[in-house]
């Protein structure tokens, strides 16, 4: 089994990469012989993932979990006494790589697909696994893309295991509502499907909660307008600041601001903005700030089973997991196996899909999950709450989102 690398201090800059997306295809060729000779063997999991470029900071913390899990299972005797084996290649995000990669392992005989964490990066993977008839998997995209709706009934075929902006959008507004926040200024990085989805399913929920918007202000990641924002928000008096941004440069620079112009407003965010490593230096402005995310990577997850992977991952790589995305690639990789052992050994593409597409609160690692003919992005876990207070992260609690918010048009 191959093993990605996974360095958890670069990840600043990858969630810029989290724009989400996917897929595309058609027949029913997974890449393995008929009948009895398709269930024996090992069940092999043909990883087109980045290992050399941004999204190896996301791709390769996943892979790692996902490894682990598997080693696990293997240990217990594997399904139906089938092994289970990654083969990775690194596609360097470069699209013609990307699409050749993913056709050498379709040759090489997958039996199910997993690309990379971004929708566009993932695309030319995608469309040939779902065109070779596998079920094809991210552990992490986090829009409504990577499914039927970008790719029509042949994305039928594809999946990710991250959490569907409008869940996460909604589960931040419960958060505002829980902490008694009336009214919001809301901030939306601009450069990514899923940091404008997040809080447009924010400020859809929040307002339905009896929430009141006071400034809806935005930027594109590197547009140099994020002071002119920061400005307008420290102009404008509301309970909470909702940003849905990347921890790229223009993050720190928003929370220096505001917080070096005295204003301490409470600012949350989701996923996107996990993590310690882009905190501000004075715990001052490191200060008053929440986020939603999967995992807590600070010691003190209330699930013993994450723990216990976070613990293996440091001892693989040597440091532990920078933000809680990294749970996704165990739940990815649980949530095929619950499917493949529900169809009784069967990889066979369609089944597969069909199976997971049903899945209603699916027990995971990362808490249960749920898809549905719409939604090929699961929604329905319990996300953890991490306050940050004077520059130190730690988990208060768990909140979800109810229903997921429904986007009009």
């Amino acid at each position: 089994m191959r093993r990605s690398v996974t360095r958890a201090g670069a990840v600043a800059m990858l969630l810029a990469a989290l724009a989400l997306a996917a897929g595309c295809g058609g027949d029913d060729d997974n890449g393995g012989d008929d009948g009895a000779a398709a269930e024996e063997g090992p069940i092999t999991i043909g990883a087109a993932v980045d290992q050399t470029d941004l999204m190896q900071f996301f791709d390769g913390p996943a892979l790692a979990a996902a490894e682990i899990q598997a080693d696990q299972i293997n240990e217990a005797g594997g399904i139906n006494g089938r092994e289970i084996e990654f083969d990775v290649e690194d596609t360097r995000l470069e699209p013609a790589r990307t699409r050749s990669v993913a056709t050498d392992l379709i040759d090489g005989g997958a039996d199910v697909m997993w690309v990379t964490c971004d929708v566009d990066w993932a695309t030319p993977s995608t469309q040939q696994g779902i065109s070779a008839g596998l079920l094809t998997v991210a552990p992490c995209i986090g829009t409504d893309q990577m499914g039927p709706l970008r790719f029509g009934d042949d994305g039928r075929l594809a999946f990710s295991f991250g959490n569907v902006a409008q869940d996460e959008g909604a589960a931040l507004a419960q958060l505002a509502d829980q902490e008694g926040w009336t009214t919001a200024n809301v901030v939306t990085d601009e450069s990514i499907a899923y940091t404008q989805n997040v809080c447009e399913a924010f400020k859809i929920r929040f307002e339905e909660l009896g929430g009141e918007i006071v400034a809806d202000e935005s930027f594109t990641e590197g547009d140099g307008t994020v002071g002119s924002v920061v400005n307008r928000v420290n102009g404008s008096d509301a309970d909470m600041i909702a940003i849905c941004a990347t921890t790229q440069e223009d993050l720190p620079a928003f929370v220096s601001g505001v917080r070096g112009d005295g204003n301490q407003t409470p600012i949350a965010g989701p996923w996107s903005i996990d993590g310690a490593f882009w905190l501000p230096n004075d715990p001052q402005v490191a200060n008053n700030i929440y986020v939603l995310t999967y995992a807590s990577v600070y010691g003190d997850d209330p699930n013993p089973d994450v723990q216990e992977l976070i613990e293996e991952m440091e001892a693989r790589a040597g440091e532990p997991p920078a933000t809680g995305g990294f749970v996704t690639g165990a739940a990815a990789l649980q949530g095929i196996v619950e499917a493949i052992e529900a169809n009784d050994g069967s990889t066979e593409g369609a089944a597969l899909a069909e199976t997971i597409e049903g899945y209603d609160g699916v027990e995971t690692v990362s808490g249960p999950v749920s898809f549905s003919p719409e939604l090929h992005t699961a929604f329905g876990r319990e996300y953890r709450v991490i306050e940050i207070k004077n520059g130190k992260p730690r988990f208060t609690g768990l909140i979800e989102a109810g229903e997921p918010v429904t986007f009009g048009g």
